[in-house]
């Protein structure tokens, strides 16, 4: 009878944990839903999701979202080129190679990157490597969204190594004890056996990091710059969907303007790329897990 009701406890518990974090995302995109509401009854669909222009504070106001969408995708694009494929790499040295105590001792300087604020690493983006990005590109301008990308890849790289270390420890010792067996090498037991065993960790550890580059605020915020420029060039300045976010979200606006509806709206843009992202890591999840399990 004890262990029944200690049972029944621990699932109520797990329940409710469950119900709680479900309930918090419903709430903020209900919320974001709300307050977006009254601005696409100003702003039709069109201007808001064509219009070249953003810059709901000058007058006339524009509200195309195109050039925060783009900043924000570019600067995500430099920062997982540079920390997707070395994150990747970071966790088959972890998972491969390295004795037990090395692991112990180098996971942990890896994951201090992690513990580092936002805001140092915009200030090092913007007095350390962009200057020393100048010396090799004289024409590129003080705020550019190539030293706020690769920082920022800095900045998840730790995100990337570590879920993507997790998932291939999880794979059995018997599949590498067999392809060693079989005449391969470590390389080759990693990037041949492992690597397609875990594949589904990887993914999701791949969507996570882009989830949180997406996500990043200060580096682009800093480096990169205010200017919501419509273009793919990495050399120009950006203004991202978070950055806009913050630097409109410090109590100059009117409560219930078109202006502060609009970060409500940019908010419920962004809220929907990170969701479709994780839709489709689900799927990719499904795949990969379905051909190689």
């Amino acid at each position: 009878m004890f262990k029944k009701l200690k049972d029944a406890s621990v699932e109520g518990t797990l329940f409710l944990s469950a119900l709680v974090s479900v309930s918090i995302t419903f709430a903020i995109l209900f919320i974001l839903f709300r307050e977006a509401l009254p601005f696409f009854e100003v702003v039709s669909l069109k201007e808001f999701f064509f219009d070249t222009h953003w810059a709901p504070t000058f007058y006339p106001p524009r509200y195309g979202i195109a050039p925060l969408v783009v900043g924000t995708i570019s600067t995500t694009i430099i920062a997982c080129v540079f920390a997707v494929p070395s994150g990747f790499l970071v966790a088959v040295l972890l998972s491969e190679y390295l004795s037990h105590r090395a692991r112990s001792i180098l996971k942990p300087v890896i994951e201090l990157l992690a513990a580092i604020p936002s805001v140092v690493f915009g200030y090092f983006a913007l007095l350390v490597v962009t200057p020393w990005l100048q010396s090799f590109f004289p024409n590129l301008q003080g705020f550019n969204r190539l030293s706020a990308g690769i920082v920022m890849g800095f900045l998840i790289l730790p995100y990337m190594a570590s879920l993507s270390e997790e998932a291939l420890k999880a794979v059995p010792k018997h599949l590498r004890e067999a392809s060693m067996a079989l005449g391969c090498n470590r390389l080759e037991t990693a990037l041949k056996v492992v690597t397609p065993s875990a594949i589904s960790g990887i993914s999701s550890a791949c969507i996570l990091t882009i989830s949180r580059a997406l996500g990043e605020t200060m580096v682009v915020a800093i480096a990169a710059g205010e200017q919501a420029n419509l273009s793919w060039d990495p050399s120009q300045p950006a203004a991202t969907i978070t950055a806009f976010i913050v630097n409109l979200s410090k109590g100059d606006l009117p409560h219930g303007s078109i202006g502060y509806q609009s970060i409500f709206a940019a908010g419920l843009v962004l809220s929907v790329i990170t969701f479709s992202l994780n839709i489709m890591a689900h799927f990719f999840r499904k795949k990969f897990h379905r051909r190689y399990v």
